[in-house]
């Protein structure tokens, strides 16, 4: 891409700290977007029994990448889970930055364990206000902030695991929501302009995988490898691009051939 016309505008990233979030921030940056990274001030503690798999990062390393990022990028903090987070977090992006052109849902809620023979109300609750809820709810904050000039767009990360995934059923199935979301909103603000597509990464090496975990993952892979969170970034600025202006409610399989 010569000029993705990223420039200047304000991308918040959800859960952008960190890992995936982390290098979709960078990748932005890098194109000249104004960056605004979400994080969450401190963890919910754990049910008895759960681990969380997937945490959002702290305040310090939203900080740390702010400034490391520079160009007017700053970080903000919001409870997805809480009911009027994603107007607190809209507002809160919108009065430093004055809009949001580009929202990329990328926070996610994770835990163990998630089978069917483990699966709880609570469990499924904490799944879905995340994964699904709260994106849905900062899409329309986003969307109903739009009132003229350059539309914003979005780009929601979901998983492969949203196809089938033995052992997550709570995440996967969040995700699978999140991925009719897209679609659902794509359809509905089309004639507005806003496009609203996702991105399902495969196993991307974050650091949660030992070096013969990650072999043995690369063999299940087409192309042989596992992803690096590059990978998936790439993918994301390429949606958020101009050169993508007539592509909506589509879930790009960002995998090396896994899972399909």
């Amino acid at each position: 891409m010569i000029d993705p016309g990223l420039a200047g505008r304000t991308v918040l990233v959800t859960g952008g700290a960190g890992n995936i979030g982390a290098a979709i921030s960078r990748a932005f940056a890098r194109q000249g977007a104004r960056v605004a990274i979400h994080y969450l001030a401190q963890d919910p503690p754990a049910p008895a029994g759960t681990e969380w798999a997937h945490v959002t990062p702290a305040a310090e390393d939203a900080e740390r990448l702010a400034r490391e990022l520079g160009n007017g990028a700053f970080a903000v903090s919001a409870d997805l889970a809480a009911p009027e987070a994603a107007r607190e977090l809209v507002d809160a992006v919108v009065a430093r930055a004055g809009s949001v052109d580009v929202l990329v849902n990328n926070a996610a809620h994770c835990e163990a364990p998630d089978t069917i023979d483990e699966l709880s109300h609570g469990s499924l609750e904490r799944h879905y206000r995340v994964n699904a809820i709260a994106p849905a709810l900062l899409i329309a904050e986003v969307a109903r902030r739009h009132t003229g000039g350059e539309a914003p767009c979005v780009v929601n990360i979901s998983t492969d695991a949203a196809r089938a995934f033995p052992g997550q059923v709570g995440y996967g199935t969040s995700k699978a929501a999140l991925e009719a979301i897209t679609r659902a909103t794509a359809l509905d603000l089309a004639r507005r302009g806003i496009r609203v597509n996702a991105v399902a990464p495969g196993p991307v090496q974050t650091g949660w995988m030992s070096h013969d975990l990650a072999a043995r993952v690369a063999d299940l892979v087409p192309m042989g490898r596992v992803g690096d969170p590059d990978d998936i970034a790439d993918a994301v600025v390429f949606l958020a691009s101009r050169q993508a202006r007539w592509i909506t409610g589509q879930v790009l399989q960002v995998a090396g051939g896994h899972a399909l």
